[in-house]
């Protein structure tokens, strides 16, 4: 084997501190295959070194909070013995290296982590973020990952329903793409990862492994530079198609008792999955290399373990349920090995040509693996920092109504029709309200019950007050789900910062997570599954271009009755339409400020928690009672594009019966909704503005507005 020198350890990605503890927890020199394994182990992507010490002060319990973080995915009580399993992944840096794979298994990884718990998935979802649309590679980085993303997720026959696509320089050399899945289990079917039963055996099975995929962790723990593209054989190659036999093959012995605990191979691979299972059960676990099925000649046991092939599982069975399980895996045309057992050593062994090429104590690599306190600034020493403007006197709008026509053609309000036709929303027939609404809404089969889920995080707001965008992270999804009926119950987080290791980054950790935990707290709305991707910057764009602080948040709620479900489009000529949650006044950070006036300037808005709560229990309340017939939240671009969009999705226009200042049609303050209802109802607490009527809103037909709003991607893409 390779001489460890300290280049080799420095390729590895551990510093000389690290190698230490490497020493200290074998007593000796590691062989390449250990020090291969501690490297994805000990990196940011598997072991969360630098934020682990402020995740924990996340809430994570709630009496219909049956699994919280810590396991493949969150698990949720929904009533009538079923529960959602649902977690959000990133797989940024493979995206921008390899966009269609990178993408593609990024939607496969995460569709593993909820399968393996026992739930058959029922939605996809995701979170974009691109740079610039004239930067060089953008279009073909957007038209890779839309893609990718639509052809892993069409052939595996999940829905893709929703989802958010937002573009800003600082992500032009280092792109987001977060995926999130969420599924159905029954509440006495699910699967847990922790290995135990001293003798049972381990079963490998799926797709054989490859050398692709191998260092992806790492890969995806460090920033990029100049060489990003050589790095291309890290990013794993999917195969949809097997996934959706996996799927039926694991549901199929999940029907049985022959499963004792199940992990599926994602970052670091056979590494992680059999550490993880090891580590969680307080168990040994010894492996026999010769056994692994291999793709490719001459696969060695370092790269067998850091391979980060698609389509792969592990499994503790229970003795004698081998030659069963085998014969489900078979007839799905999937491998199927004992490669191993479970042991009660504590450590990992690994065997290959009748030698042990590999012997570890698990508690180093996982319980155990580093964790740092990191430095970081004050928020005023962050705000000197981030040379944020202070909102100056801004002047009026000369025209809200041709200011309005504008905002509904630049790229952050333009319409994402362009992407969303590219996915299959209605696989599976359960899908009830898909992208271009507030929250997408999928029924649960046989039943009244519906889930709402959405995708939320405003990174310039987190840029401006790291706290007050976390917030508002959090409590832009809580709206989202209650203006279509739903009761929030839980999130889950994708967590894209760019080097922690520099303090004013970390502040930005730090603050968006405070913020997040004090939201979370105060709706009730616990975190139950995450994943953390840091070193989200570039060298090559040209001195290190970090990204906006992007806390993306999943959410997911629940309609007792999915036939209440309140949708944004104007239902009838003559409803009135009300505001909830007072006017506008608030243009820091806001889109019309960037947009119109030329400005990134002032505080991101305040969310006032108590208020949020407040209005979200109101407006569910109402669409329950059927007293609302159109509900939409107000948030990017203000009141009049929160109007605007609800005329387009119907073709009715409004007139209001108010006088509105700049800061009351653009205004961006939160905890606000517009809704409509009959003539005459009472709706207490909220301010009547108008009534749905005509086909214009603010002097713009709604046909100028649909033309406006659908002219960028088309323009783009046929450029």
């Amino acid at each position: 084997m390779s001489e460890i020198t300290p280049d080799v350890v420095e390729a590895h990605g551990l510093n000389s501190e690290e190698y230490e503890r490497v020493l200290n927890a074998l007593g000796r020199e590691p062989n390449l295959v250990e020090l291969g394994i501690f490297s994805v182990m000990w990196s940011e992507h598997c072991s969360y070194k630098s934020s682990r010490f402020h995740l924990k002060k996340l809430p994570t319990t709630a009496p219909w909070v049956i699994c919280g973080p810590g396991e493949n995915a969150g698990v949720i009580d929904i009533g009538d013995g079923q529960a959602a399993i649902f977690k959000m992944e990133s797989h940024n840096h493979p995206s921008y290296i390899e966009p269609f794979q990178g993408a593609a298994t990024g939607v496969g990884g995460i569709l593993r982590d909820v399968f393996t718990m026992g739930a058959r998935p029922v939605a996809n979802m995701n979170a974009l973020r691109f740079g610039r649309p004239d930067h060089p590679k953008m279009k073909h980085l957007v038209q890779g990952v839309v893609e990718g993303i639509g052809s892993y997720g069409n052939c595996v026959g999940v829905p893709t329903v929703g989802g958010e696509t937002n573009f800003h320089k600082a992500y032009d050399g280092n792109i987001l793409v977060n995926a999130m899945t969420v599924g159905v289990a029954e509440t006495d079917k699910i699967f847990y990862s922790a290995a135990t039963g001293l003798g049972n055996p381990i079963v490998y099975v799926g797709s054989k492994t490859g050398r692709d995929g191998i260092h992806g962790a790492t890969m995806a723990s460090a920033d990029f530079d100049e060489k990003s593209e050589e790095k291309r054989p890290t990013v794993q190659v999917g195969d949809p198609f097997t996934e959706k036999l996996l799927i039926e093959a694991c549901l199929e012995l999940m029907a049985t008792d022959a499963i004792v605990a199940i992990q599926d191979m994602g970052a670091a691979g056979l590494t992680s999955s059999s550490v993880e299972m090891a580590s969680k059960g307080g168990a040994g676990i010894r492996l026999n290399m010769n056994k692994v099925p291999c793709r490719e000649e001459a696969m060695t046991p370092y790269e067998m373990m850091l391979s980060e092939s698609q389509e792969r599982m592990l499994m503790v069975l229970q003795p004698g349920k081998e030659a069963m399980a085998e014969a489900i895996f078979k007839k799905w045309e999937l491998d199927f090995a004992v490669i191993g057992e479970v042991t009660d050593t504590g450590h990992m062994v690994l065997e290959f040509n009748g030698e042990v090429v590999c012997d570890i104590p698990l508690g180093p690599l996982a319980d155990d693996a580093p964790e740092y306190e990191r430095p970081y600034v004050s928020p005023e020493e962050y705000k000197a920092w981030a040379k944020v403007p202070a909102l100056g006197e801004v002047a009026e709008s000369a025209d809200i109504g041709a200011d309005l026509l504008k905002l509904m053609g630049t790229v952050d309000l333009a319409s994402r029709k362009w992407i969303w036709e590219q996915y299959d929303s209605q696989v599976g027939g359960d899908t009830m309200q898909k992208s271009g609404g507030d929250a997408a809404v999928v029924r649960i089969h046989n039943t009244q019950k519906a889930l709402a889920i959405s995708t939320d995080c405003s990174p310039r707001y987190c840029y401006a007050d790291p706290y007050e965008g976390g917030k508002q992270a959090v409590a832009e999804t809580y709206r989202n789900i209650s203006a279509v009926g739903g009761l929030p119950l839980a999130i889950t987080n994708c967590l894209n910062f760019a080097n922690p290791q520099r303090p004013e980054i970390m502040a930005q950790i730090v603050g968006c997570l405070n913020g997040m935990g004090d939201a979370c707290r105060a709706l009730d709305y616990p975190i139950v599954s995450g994943n953390v991707s840091l070193y989200n910057e570039s060298k090559a764009t040209g001195g290190g271009s970090a990204i906006l602080p992007t806390p993306a948040i999943g959410g997911v709620g629940l309609l007792a009755d999915h036939e209440k479900m309140a949708t944004l489009a104007f239902k009838n000529t003559g409803d009135e339409i009300f505001v909830l949650g007072g006017n506008g006044s608030h243009l820091g950070q806001s889109l019309w400020l960037r947009e119109i006036a030329g400005q990134e300037a002032g505080d991101a808005p305040k969310v006032d928690l108590k208020l949020e709560a407040e209005n979200g229990a109101l407006i569910r309340d109402w669409i329950n009672a059927g007293k609302v017939t159109a509900v939409h939240d107000v948030s990017d671009g203000g009141l009049v594009v929160a109007l605007a969009e609800m005329a387009l999705a119907s073709g009715l226009g409004c007139n209001l019966e108010v006088e509105l200042s700049t800061a009351e049609a653009f205004g961006e303050d939160q905890s606000r909704y517009v809704v409509t209802a009959p003539a005459g109802t009472e709706l207490p607490g909220a301010v009547r503005i108008g009534t749905v009527a005509g086909t214009k809103v603010l002097g713009n037909e709604v046909t100028a507005l649909r033309e406006a709003n659908e002219a960028f991607f088309k323009d783009w893409m046929e450029a």
